[in-house]
């Protein structure tokens, strides 16, 4: 017995391995999908919506997509030439915070502190910050050249979102408990991802204004990158806000650049633990280091827009071994033991 249970955990492994090799191989195949399913299910609310105001549902999808297209057009026109001044400037930026670096080295050994600059970099490197957001920027752009893609595969999730329930419990059964937390998934999931855009557009916004009013390059780009990792529970709003302070304090100086932090502090405290728990209430039950684990995997899986999903993939996971005894106790591992105190959060 106990033989039959060390191979099965090794295949059980192997097969594991060999998914995740398969998707990272496919992932110019899946990051479009993804991001067609992402957006699916933020729009599949606001498509119900019009329905119930007796609009049909060709003309309901015609108008949720043709509003799509006009705010990609406009996203593609003020932000494309943006990421491409950017990305042609990264090195620049990155030669300065070196530059800092190094300054902050000969304070530190006016002080007695014998420490160099190339041993300050190789624990911390402020560059590599600037190089994340240049990577991730730059994927956005070439999710661009698949916008058509995209949409028809939209177009076609929300056609089919209206039947996927009865599939759903034609192969399940309506009774089966699996069914019943699939159709809970969906519901928490949707509730969450809506109620989440709506905070990450209002945080992308403020961050972008108060950057502006500041005088930070790029501030549009700064307010794209807020209003993406807002999405990641906890410590999205972290990571989104390192770029825009480290080239606020190569370009204008410590005081703007602790100012910026300042701003970014008040629209996280201020979205993240009064508006959202508001509209919210309890999150989606992963704990703190998960979502870490999970920004770093479905990164190094699919990107960095995988990244940005990482949440809802994490989810879709943690309902999946939810749905076994045999992984039930690897769902109670990836949950936060705060749940159920009601607490929300950013």
């Amino acid at each position: 017995m106990s033989s039959d249970r060390t191979a099965n955990s090794l295949l059980i492994m192997a097969c594991l391995v060999v998914i995740i090799a398969g998707l990272k191989a496919a992932q110019d195949l899946l990051v479009p999908f993804l991001m067609a399913v992402f957006i699916a299910i933020i729009l599949g609310p606001l498509e119900g919506w019009l329905q119930k105001k007796k609009v049909p549902t060709w003309a309901a999808l015609l108008l949720i997509i043709g509003g799509i297209s006009i705010l990609g057009l406009l996203a593609g026109v003020l932000l494309g030439a943006s990421i491409n001044d950017f990305s042609g400037n990264l090195p620049g930026y990155e030669a300065k915070i070196q530059a800092k670096t190094a300054g902050l080295a000969e304070l530190l050994r006016k002080f007695g502190l014998k420490v160099t600059q190339k041993e300050i970099l190789r624990y911390v490197d402020p560059g590599a910050a600037m190089s994340l957001a240049g990577n991730l920027l730059t994927s956005l752009g070439s999710l661009l050249s698949n916008t058509f893609l995209i949409l028809l595969t939209v177009v076609f999730i929300l056609l089919e979102a209206s039947t996927f329930p009865a599939k759903l419990s034609r192969v399940l059964g309506p009774r089966s408990k699996m069914f019943g937390n699939v159709e809970l998934f969906i519901g928490k999931i949707n509730r969450y991802m809506v109620i989440k855009t709506w905070t990450s557009l209002a945080t992308g916004v403020l961050a972008a204004l108060w950057l502006a009013i500041l005088g930070v390059d790029y501030a549009l780009l700064w307010g794209l990158l807020a209003f993406l990792f807002n999405y990641v529970p906890n410590i999205g709003s972290i990571i989104a806000a390192v770029p825009p302070l480290l080239l606020a304090l190569v370009q204008l100086g410590a005081t703007p650049a602790l100012l910026a932090g300042v701003g970014y502090l008040v629209i996280n405290l201020v979205i993240g633990n009064v508006l959202e728990p508001k509209f919210m209430g309890r999150g989606l039950g992963l704990s703190t280091l998960v979502v870490f684990v999970s920004l770093i995997f479905w990164g190094w899986v699919l990107g960095p827009v995988g990244m940005l999903l990482s949440v809802p993939l994490t989810m879709t996971v943690k309902v999946g071994l939810a749905n076994s005894e045999e992984t039930a106790w690897l769902d109670s591992l990836l949950g936060d033991s705060t749940a159920g105190s009601g607490k929300g959060g950013n």
